[in-house]
């Protein structure tokens, strides 16, 4: 399709961003694509921004650096409106910028948010040492779970039990006997919790590349995934991203430590997460990824 002109800009849709909505979100995401420059174009118009640099992306978002009217720097977000992203403005008003980037404006009909300007530049992702990293994930995690989540939120409970009540199904579609009682382990720890999923307002995306710096604090959260929960379950992308086996039991004892969790509780509810991606795998007709089944057996090891 022709990139839409504002001024002397011309915005580009990222290709990559067409595959990924392509790949998660099917017709969907081929709709959100195909409206998405005269999305851009008006949002452009309504909110008086000025083009302030290329587009950026993520899996599902596109991000264009702005000026707003004042001059003052500012991204615009726009996105698929899903149970997903529509709870992200109302968390990040939770937050009201602190710990989190702040919401400047957002439009509740497309999901469309004006966000203050970090640096992407310097993400989490760019500091050599991995504990350091995770120790500002988890002091992050410590500040961003301390209140109770906002009424209306997504709810880890149904969450939980409804990936308890696809797990038997599923294992039926795991053909190597270890992976398919792996899972079964992960299902059997969530049934020790899920009574008690907590009421915290969780990030649930919260690994390196979602943390970015700014002039006005060294680290802040974006692209939050919000719901309602125990932070234990929001632990697990701090495993994973960056993986390496050896540090597995470290990174899981550092967090716990800093948000003041009942290692047991959190083993169960990071098996939960293993859990909700396996079964995510299982639909979509993929392997399961290694490293979180690897996260899962030291987890489970743990409490042999």
């Amino acid at each position: 399709m022709p990139p839409p002109r504002y001024g002397h800009k011309v915005i580009d849709i990222p290709q990559e961003l067409a595959a990924s909505q392509q790949k998660y979100n099917g017709e969907a995401g081929r709709a959100f694509i195909a409206g998405l420059p005269g999305l851009t174009a008006g949002f452009l118009d309504r909110w008086q921004l000025t083009v302030d640099g290329r587009p950026m992306h993520g899996v599902s978002a596109l991000i264009l650096p702005v000026l707003r009217p004042d001059g003052a720097p500012a991204v615009l977000k726009l996105q698929v409106l899903d149970e997903e992203s529509e709870g992200e403005p109302v968390a990040l008003r939770a937050w009201d910028g602190d710990g989190a980037v702040r919401l400047l404006d957002h439009d509740a009909a497309t999901g469309t948010m004006l966000l203050e300007r970090l640096d992407p530049t310097r993400m989490l992702s760019h500091v050599p040492d991995s504990r350091e990293a995770v120790l500002v994930i988890a002091r992050l995690l410590a500040h961003l779970t301390s209140a109770p989540a906002p009424s209306g939120m997504r709810r880890l409970g149904d969450i939980a039990q409804a990936m308890l009540d696809e797990t038997p199904e599923a294992l039926e579609h795991i053909p190597d006997p270890e992976e398919r009682r792996l899972v079964a382990d992960c299902a059997a720890a969530v049934r020790e919790v899920v009574a008690e999923p907590g009421d915290r307002l969780l990030h649930w995306d919260l690994h390196y590349a979602n943390v970015l710096a700014s002039e006005r604090s060294p680290w802040l959260a974006i692209d939050p995934k919000p719901l309602a929960g125990d932070p234990a379950f929001d632990l697990l992308p701090a495993l994973w991203n960056r993986f390496d086996a050896d540090e597995v039991h470290w990174r899981f004892d550092a967090m716990t430590d800093v948000l003041d969790l009942d290692r047991g509780r959190a083993r169960a509810w990071s098996l939960g997460r293993v859990l909700q991606n396996c079964l995510w795998e299982i639909e979509d007709g993929r392997p399961l990824e290694e490293e979180q089944l690897e996260i899962a057996r030291q987890l489970r090891a743990r409490a042999d």
